[in-house]
């Protein structure tokens, strides 16, 4: 969905003027929940978004809520998560942050549908163990000790949220790729000027940002881009026309036994740029972007629809 013709001010409008659901009810209900997550969890790919994310989700659709005003659920989700605001609706999506007291009107708006730039994403799990730094603590810590985060955020971030916005609505790459790696690298900075400091990345995540830098060096233009949240992993942005030189890239650099694998050779120019990394990753995840929260058939549940029981071996998506 998109909510192009509501300004904040309506959006802020309705906000106070709707109305809520009773404590009393709510306590009166009771709900069974069962989730599971089969991506990598507390390793910096936000899991807790794509959780929080579909548990709002699933109730919104449990009890046929519908948004009195755009980005309310994502406002739900973001008490449990501050990304799983953005996780709500498909494609690409800002983060409003707002200006209420209360914060409900710090939601998220989508900016284009998924459909719109169909750019291909790499997910290169340096690391599946759980970080030992939570991302809710270390920002917190951030706030309190970082004077770059707050440099950050009346200087660079109001700017670079619109050179975004502009890059997307024009599809333009190199725009959108220069600003993910530089907003990637400056977090990365405020977690180091944060005392004490914050080292999310390890050795690996530094090669694959020199590699993609090289990359793109060589080329002449930007062709991949870079980012890595609160966690060693890294997430690569590519035009299609670009994939599979990059998977190839990443393939022989950084060599995964199963995963996907690209069927073009790598050109000779790009075989020297830095040494191999054999166990570097442990898996590569192909994919792109997505549609946001999905409800499908009973066939997929966890639960039994007849008995309420768990399944032992529900269908695997």
């Amino acid at each position: 969905m998109q909510w192009e013709n509501y300004s904040l001010k309506q959006i802020r409008q309705r906000i106070q003027s709707k109305n809520n659901i009773s404590r009393e009810k709510l306590q009166s209900l009771k709900i069974h929940i069962c989730s599971e997550n089969n991506f990598p969890t507390a390793s910096g790919l936000a899991s807790s978004a794509s959780g929080f994310a579909c548990l709002v989700y699933t109730l919104s659709q449990l009890f046929d809520i519908k948004e009195t005003y755009p980005g309310e659920l994502s406002g739900i989700a973001r008490m449990g998560s501050g990304s799983a605001c953005r996780s709500l609706y498909g494609g690409f999506v800002k983060w409003e942050q707002g200006i209420m007291e209360n914060g409900q009107d710090s939601i998220a708006l989508q900016i284009v549908p998924e459909d719109y730039w169909p750019l291909k994403v790499l997910i290169l799990v340096v690391s599946a163990k759980k970080k030992i730094i939570s991302s809710t603590s270390g920002m917190e810590t951030s706030v309190k000790t970082s004077d770059l985060l707050r440099f950050r955020k009346q200087s660079i971030v109001p700017e670079r949220i619109s050179r975004m916005e502009n890059a997307i609505r024009a599809r333009d790459f190199e725009t959108f790729g220069f600003e993910t790696m530089k907003d990637s690298n400056q977090f990365h900075a405020v977690c180091a000027d944060t005392y004490p400091p914050i080292f999310y990345m390890n050795d690996i995540s530094k090669n694959i940002i020199y590699l993609i830098s090289k990359y793109n060096t060589i080329s002449k233009k930007i062709k991949a881009a870079y980012t890595f949240d609160a966690g060693p992993n890294a997430v690569i942005y590519t035009p299609p026309e670009n994939y599979d030189e990059v998977l190839s890239l990443i393939n022989y650099y950084f060599p995964v036994p199963a995963g996907p694998v690209s069927h073009n050779k790598l050109p000779s120019h790009l075989e020297n740029l830095m040494p191999k990394f054999e166990d570097g990753l442990q898996s590569i995840i192909a994919t792109k972007l997505g549609p946001g929260p999905q409800r499908l058939s009973d066939h997929y549940s966890l639960i039994d629809p007849q008995t309420g029981d768990l399944r032992k071996n529900p269908s695997k998506i």
